[in-house]
């Protein structure tokens, strides 16, 4: 076992606090990273404060982890010493499903995530990005596009997957017009993607403070949900909405937005039930659905999209002694638009 240093949720009632704690010795097929960056995701803030009551501590939280590589396992082939790679949000899958699927293998049983989870042994805690180092399967270890800005990278490792995922599942492309719900860490990176697939990008916002970011990061239009001109406006107009937020709104408004076969995706998680009248789907054939991050294939290929098209989040760059103020800030919406920890001030 290797000494790892960190910094961890040890209550839920308390900030996160410098921690040691041990790594497994790699095996064969495992590469250990060192951590360079690692994102700040609302989920942290969610499971270090237990606000989904299936939290373990101590805790260290990260799954947009931006590193490079250290050492490899004798069997690895896919990476070697020197290489930026990143981790998302899980490091293992389909340890108790009956058939693997590689494409879906995030929805299965038996996914390992990367922290406030156990380790495929069942017996040891997996431990998050907030750290100097990981421990990694060569299967679940992603390629970062070398001319991406390093830093900027990380948060495409959960927030950037989050959004790709839908966008390419419901056919955001040239014609369609989609909107996005939510001007965040999430919602700014379903701007730059949906704007780069080709699709009409609308941002629906509770105002219109954030509307040139909105507009200079790829939207066609950007309108202010405060106003009930917008749901008149707007009435019957997309093929596609992402609900990037977790608070409560009018479900039934927003379905109003689409057009027939319309669907609205929740990646958002309101803390209560979300109250659907069938009127809002039925007469227009409408669909709500439900999205999580992707498989590691599709997350590759994420990356590589985004390579392709120079996509990185918008960050602010903070130093680890920042993180529980940084955990404040997110909570107001203070961050354009990712906080991301320079692990190098561990």
């Amino acid at each position: 076992m290797a000494l790892a240093r960190g910094y961890a949720a040890t209550d839920a009632s308390k900030p996160l606090q410098p921690f040691t704690f041990e790594r497994r010795e790699p095996r064969e097929d495992d590469v250990v990273i060192s951590i360079k960056y690692s994102g700040i995701c609302h989920s942290d803030i969610h499971q270090a404060r237990n606000e989904w009551g299936n939290s373990m501590f101590p805790m260290v939280p990260g799954h947009e982890i931006a590193g490079i590589v250290t050492a490899v396992g004798d069997n690895v082939t896919k990476f070697k010493v020197g290489d930026r790679v990143g981790v998302g949000c899980f490091v293992d899958s389909c340890t108790t499903c009956a058939s693997r699927d590689l494409d879906l293998e995030h929805y299965m049983p038996g996914l390992v995530v990367t922290y406030n989870g156990m380790e495929a042994d069942g017996k040891t805690p997996a431990q998050g990005g907030y750290s100097d180092h990981i421990v990694v399967k060569e299967g679940y270890v992603l390629s970062i596009p070398e001319h991406l800005p390093f830093e900027a990278t990380a948060p495409l490792l959960c927030a950037g997957i989050t959004l790709y995922s839908p966008l390419r599942k419901w056919g955001a492309g040239p014609g369609k017009k989609v909107a996005i719900v939510g001007m965040g860490g999430l919602g700014h990176m379903g701007v730059k993607l949906g704007h780069a697939m080709g699709a009409e990008v609308t941002v629906l916002s509770q105002s219109l403070s954030k509307k040139e970011d909105g507009l200079k990061l790829g939207a066609d239009h950007y309108y202010a949900t405060s106003d009930a001109e917008t749901f008149k406006t707007l009435a019957g107009t997309f093929d596609l909405i992402l609900c990037t937020v977790s608070a409560e709104i009018d479900w039934n408004a927003y379905l109003g937005l689409l057009k027939v076969d319309g669907t609205l995706v929740l990646l958002g998680v309101p803390e209560k039930p979300v109250p659907v009248h069938a009127f809002s789907l039925i007469p227009g054939r409408r669909s709500i659905a439900g999205s999580m991050i992707g498989s590691i294939k599709e997350t590759q290929e994420m990356l590589d999209f985004c390579g392709e098209h120079n996509i990185v989040s918008d960050i602010e760059l903070i130093r680890m002694d920042q993180v529980n103020e940084a955990y404040e800030r997110v909570i107001k919406s203070d961050v354009r638009y990712r906080f991301v920890i320079d692990m190098a001030t561990l």
